[in-house]
């Protein structure tokens, strides 16, 4: 079953708060995502580690209901 972009908002917003989160269905299938995510939780953190923030929220739903996220991240500008 498809996951909802709103599902994945509220799930990554659950475990970082602050999150400022753009989500794109790529093939408008529910399956295929891409997502931008912000956060001053990412602040000195290196790119896997950022990545690896936003999997754990996920709870392991990639590569099961969530098929493809294309993942972006980045601390605030000027953080």
């Amino acid at each position: 079953m498809p996951m909802d972009s709103k599902e994945i908002e509220n799930l990554i917003k659950a475990k970082i708060p602050d999150a400022v989160i753009e989500i794109t269905d790529l093939a408008g299938d529910g399956d295929h995502y891409s997502a931008q995510v912000t956060s001053s939780a990412f602040k000195g953190k290196s790119k896997v580690q950022q990545h690896q923030m936003v999997y754990e929220a996920l709870g392991g739903r990639m590569g099961g209901v969530l098929h493809a996220l294309a993942l972006q991240t980045s601390p605030p500008a000027g953080d």
